[in-house]
């Protein structure tokens, strides 16, 4: 008996599927009647969603299946196919390329998003809100570079760029802003500091008890 490699062995179209499908693939093909083809490819097919990883997935479309055998029998397959015969032109059509987004950023210190919060703020037709949001927008610009830069980004810094973005739009007096700090850093760094508890008689908490420094002095002392 002369070994079969599998160099020697028609290559596995659809591996996912393995060489014994594609020969009951194969073999349907040579069936002179189209009824007994049909009804072999719908054994086949309820075969495979039995035995095959790729059927047993939660979303998968049973059409898939049925489309896949026509992938493996190289689109001769003549058969009473329950969805429409799959074309090769449209099966293996390359995707679209995705576009690109190409507009350029101005301030990539600040991000992308920092323009389009600008851009929802003109939309804002109160003037109050509309103050609020220019605050809003100098707390955020000031947090975001503050976060890749070392050094403090001055207030009337922000409002220039803001005013730019909003295309001299959004203002705000800044020595109000400067008064009042309104453009503070969203996200403060809060440093631990350590406060000692007193009980009272000058002493510190321990665990939980006083702790005096003369508690452990000798009594023969």
């Amino acid at each position: 008996m002369i070994a079969e490699y599998n160099t020697q062995r028609e290559p596995i179209t659809l591996k996912e599927y393995g060489r014994n499908v594609q020969k009951i693939v194969a073999y349907i093909r040579t069936i002179p009647d189209k009824e007994k083809r049909t009804q072999m490819a719908t054994t086949l097919i309820e075969l495979i969603k039995q035995l095959a990883p790729v059927a047993k997935e939660p979303n998968e479309n049973p059409q898939r299946m049925w489309d896949d055998l026509y992938i493996i029998a190289d689109f001769n397959l003549d058969i009473n196919n329950p969805y429409p015969v799959p074309l090769r032109d449209i099966l293996f059509k390359k995707p679209a390329k995705m576009p690109y987004p190409q507009s350029e950023v101005r301030f990539k210190h600040y991000g992308k998003n920092i323009e389009r919060l600008v851009k929802e703020a003109l939309k804002k037709e109160n003037p109050q809100e509309r103050e609020e949001a220019v605050i809003y927008l100098g707390k955020l610009m000031k947090t975001f570079y503050g976060a890749w830069n070392k050094e403090i980004l001055d207030d009337s810094v922000i409002l220039k760029d803001i005013k730019i973005m909003s295309g001299g739009q959004l203002t705000l007096d800044i020595e109000k802003v400067r008064e009042d700090n309104l453009f503070e850093k969203l996200y403060r760094d809060k440093k631990k500091t350590f406060q000692p508890q007193g009980n009272g008689h000058g002493g510190q908490k321990r665990h939980g008890r006083p702790f005096n420094k003369n508690r452990h002095r000798r009594r023969d002392a």
